[in-house]
């Protein structure tokens, strides 16, 4: 394993690089850090160096002094963008989850020549949505931020994760993450300003369709009720291709990493 430190303006971005092959990048959803897809990883070693990261202000990704905390995903974009152009010299994969595959959108609406093919897995952006649902799902985001307001972390993060969540729906093997100091601390800066982001951002939709980027919008198949399965699905109507199913609900990468794994192989080398 290699790891390393990215400079980027305002903060030090911590990576890790890992297994032999083209390069897979991963980026993590909610407050995950380069840890957090260690289960998925262990089942693409042999196939792809998987790329993992913590974003700006998570575990070892520290903010300079005086810095401000990210004003919004376009950020986090240009991190990537930096930390590829450290560590790639060529186009690469991307499978970004949640407010990863949001990241990972704007990646490539600015950056395409970066990336060859990227999975966005379940994107939490209701304007991708209409109607009451646009509606229902934008309450949803605004009262997550509220409880966080009102009540502090362990409030929000259950509203959050019984909404969008069902750990009982996962691999026998696979032993959920248990809460630390460190996670604590990754939560409280994911609430505190990560999720307002996500609720603040629009995706670049011509920008992504004049892409040479291979974009695949996936989803689970045991969220088919729920609307980040329904953001997935609109984006693909937008750009023009299918919605790839993947096992599992929203957190399915972490759940059901080994078959997971074994689906993200089979759409990859579709391309």
């Amino acid at each position: 394993m290699t790891e390393g430190i990215v400079a980027v303006p305002g903060a030090d971005l911590y990576y890790r690089l890992r297994g032999s092959g083209p390069l897979l990048l991963i980026i993590q959803g909610g407050d995950g850090d380069a840890e957090a897809s260690d289960g998925l990883a262990g089942h693409l070693l042999d196939f792809y160096t998987v790329l993992t990261y913590d974003r700006r202000g998570l575990s070892r990704s520290k903010l300079h002094d005086g810095a401000p905390p990210p004003s919004g995903l376009e950020t986090h974009g240009d991190d990537v963008h930096l930390l590829l152009a450290a560590v790639a010299t060529e186009p690469v994969s991307v499978l970004g989850s949640s407010i990863g595959a949001l990241i990972g959108l704007e990646l490539v609406s600015r950056h395409p020549e970066q990336v060859r093919t990227l999975v966005a897995h379940e994107p939490p952006s209701a304007t991708l949505l209409s109607g009451a649902e646009r509606a229902d799902a934008e309450r949803f985001q605004q009262e997550v931020e509220d409880l966080y307001a009102r009540e502090g972390v362990a409030a929000a993060m259950r509203k959050f994760v019984t909404a969008l969540s069902d750990f009982s729906d996962r691999e026998p093997d696979v032993e959920l993450p248990r809460p630390g100091p460190l996670r604590a601390a990754n939560l409280d800066f994911f609430l505190a300003h990560d999720t307002g982001a996500v609720s603040r951002y629009r995706l670049d939709i011509p920008a992504l369709k004049s892409a040479p980027t291979r974009i695949v919008p996936a989803a689970g198949r045991t969220s088919r009720e729920i609307w980040t399965h329904h953001c997935a699905a609109r984006l693909a109507e937008l750009l023009g291709v299918e919605v790839a199913e993947f096992p599992g609900g929203h957190n399915g990468f972490v759940l059901h990493p080994r078959a997971f794994a074994a689906r993200l192989r089979e759409v990859f080398e579709d391309a």
